[in-house]
């Protein structure tokens, strides 16, 4: 028997035998066609990679088509043939719909979105279209934006409040060192004793001045300068206060004696002015008052943002801006007048390093050294410009003065009294506060500055900016380290000092490792460390 096979089957069958003795005539049979596996196979796996991806295609295009289509089975056949035509007119209804959301009015009545999921809930809930969901997502960024404005001006009421408050511990650090004044007679001795009152006129020392009511801010000035000075021997501190904190002020110095430096604690009942300067103190400080009040009464609800523009509005509001103590730099002539050159020093400042060779500035006949430009750059000021301190849109202020230039920085100054005896700066002072109240008050903000940049036109010498380093008691001081490490004085200026709970952790070990923390009324009032 012999089999006979093609490729394409059995078309068939030839049976012969040798043993036959003839042969069997061929005989054909036609069989049934079948699906081969391995035709079954491919169809399979193909089959099987497509139908997930159709069935994603369908589900995405049901989803996108939701607001166009009456029913998810009709969206199928018309968002399968016409996917990118229908993509387009919907990125365009929500287009239109937004822009109608932005231009149109908003009825927020009712309407108490509190998250993005509750929006999402809502809406699909509802089955709303697309421009009530661009409506509905209006009114809850407004209100969201509503809150966050309430937010930032109750931080501003809280920032500025706390700025201007007098730390508990300071209070008591006061009251414990009147109390040691009434019963130590230590306290009470002479400063500086007799040996050294000599030194309180002589040219050839270095006379610091200070004018401050803040006992531990001025105890870290001296103890600064004092620790990085080349020549402390040579120093002398003149420290003017007012009749309250003169009793705790001289009893700190007089029981933490300085045997390397003097120090004079002065206050201001003990100094016998002239009837003219008496009336003359007295007028600018009503003038003061007059200004901030005037400008107190005129703020309005956005003033209260404590950022850009609105920042001064608070800061202008600072109980400084009324203090006699600050006030009276502009009669640091009468108040030494046994005294040609001094460096005045703020008691917000941290001496870095040796400033001795300030005495030694060639002012080139002007009165007062001061920092004009700025580390930052020569398009930088280093304070703020003179747009920030007065009042531009007053014609005397605009026809006299320029908007965009800087301000000279007030807080580490070298002043040459004996040419300031030489001009008319205090005179001016006055005629321009004089004219600020016939003016209705409004040439400029509140505060020590504005003032003393009239006065002082034509009378500023500018030093190196390494000098000087200010605004480190702002948000939004960014300085490199290399920058503060350099600096010979930095200043805390700005709202938070480095002894409230609002001074920055940053730059607030810059003051604090000049605190005697080791000092027994110290560690009994808990100054903050």
């Amino acid at each position: 028997m012999k089999f006979y096979i093609s490729t394409t089957g059995i078309k068939r069958v030839t049976i012969s035998s040798s043993g036959a003795a003839g042969k069997a005539s061929p005989t054909k049979a036609t069989a049934p066609r079948r699906i081969s596996s391995r035709t079954l196979l491919p169809v399979l796996l193909v089959l099987g990679i497509a139908l997930p991806f159709l069935f994603v295609r369908i589900a995405f295009l049901v989803l996108e088509s939701a607001t166009a289509c009456s029913s998810p089975l009709d969206c199928i056949g018309w968002r399968f043939f016409s996917g990118a035509d229908a993509s387009l007119k919907l990125r365009e209804e929500l287009s239109r719909s937004l822009v109608e959301a932005k231009e149109g009015d908003i009825n927020e009545e009712g309407i108490e979105i509190e998250s993005f999921d509750k929006l999402v809930k809502d809406m699909t809930s509802k089955r709303q279209d697309i421009k009530a969901f661009a409506f509905k997502t209006k009114a809850m960024l407004l209100q969201m934006e509503r809150k966050v404005q309430s937010a930032r001006q109750r931080e501003s009421i809280y920032w500025h409040l706390a700025s201007h408050g007098v730390p508990k511990s300071l209070h008591c650090l006061c009251l414990k060192l009147a109390e040691e004044y009434a019963v130590n007679a230590i306290a009470r001795s002479r400063l500086p004793p007799p040996e050294y009152v000599s030194r309180l006129a002589d040219p050839s020392f270095h006379h610091l001045v200070l004018l401050t009511d803040n006992v531990l801010a001025a105890s870290t000035v001296v103890s600064s300068t004092i620790q990085n000075s080349a020549n402390p021997g040579k120093l002398v501190f003149h420290i003017v206060t007012d009749k309250k904190t003169y009793t705790p002020m001289h009893a700190w110095f007089a029981i933490n004696s300085i045997k390397s430096a003097v120090v004079e604690v002065k206050g201001l009942h003990q100094f016998d002015w002239s009837q003219e300067v008496n009336v003359g103190v007295k007028e600018m400080l009503e003038i003061h008052r007059l200004i901030w009040r005037h400008y107190y009464n005129n703020l309005k609800e956005e003033d209260f943002e404590y950022k850009g523009e609105h920042k001064r509005y608070l800061e202008a509001l600072s109980p400084s801006s009324l203090s006699l103590l600050n006030h009276l730099r502009i009669y640091i002539p009468e108040l030494f007048p046994d005294l040609n050159k001094i460096v005045f020093l703020d008691d917000d400042i941290v001496v870095q390093h040796d400033i001795s060779s300030l005495w030694e500035l060639d002012l080139n006949g002007k009165v007062v050294g001061a920092v004009v430009n700025s580390w930052c750059g020569d398009d930088c000021c280093p304070g703020r410009k003179y747009r920030d301190y007065l009042n531009f849109s007053h014609p005397i202020i605009s026809s006299n003065f320029d908007p965009d230039r800087c301000a000279w920085l007030y807080g580490m100054n070298v002043f040459d009294i004996e040419a300031w005896r030489r001009t008319n700066i205090t005179a001016t002072y006055h005629q321009w506060l004089k004219l600020s109240h016939k003016s209705g008050l409004a040439l400029w903000h509140p505060g020590v500055l504005p003032p003393s940049l009239i006065a002082f036109e034509g009378h500023v010498h500018p030093i190196e900016p390494s000098w000087h380093l200010a605004g480190l008691g702002y948000q939004s001081a960014e300085v490199h380290q290399e920058v503060l490490e350099a600096a010979a004085v930095i200043h805390f200026s700005g709202p938070a000092k480095p002894w409230l709970e609002i001074g920055f952790p940053e730059v607030r070990s810059l003051w604090t490792k000049y605190v005697s923390f080791s000092n027994n009324f110290i560690r009994k009032c808990s100054v903050m460390g």
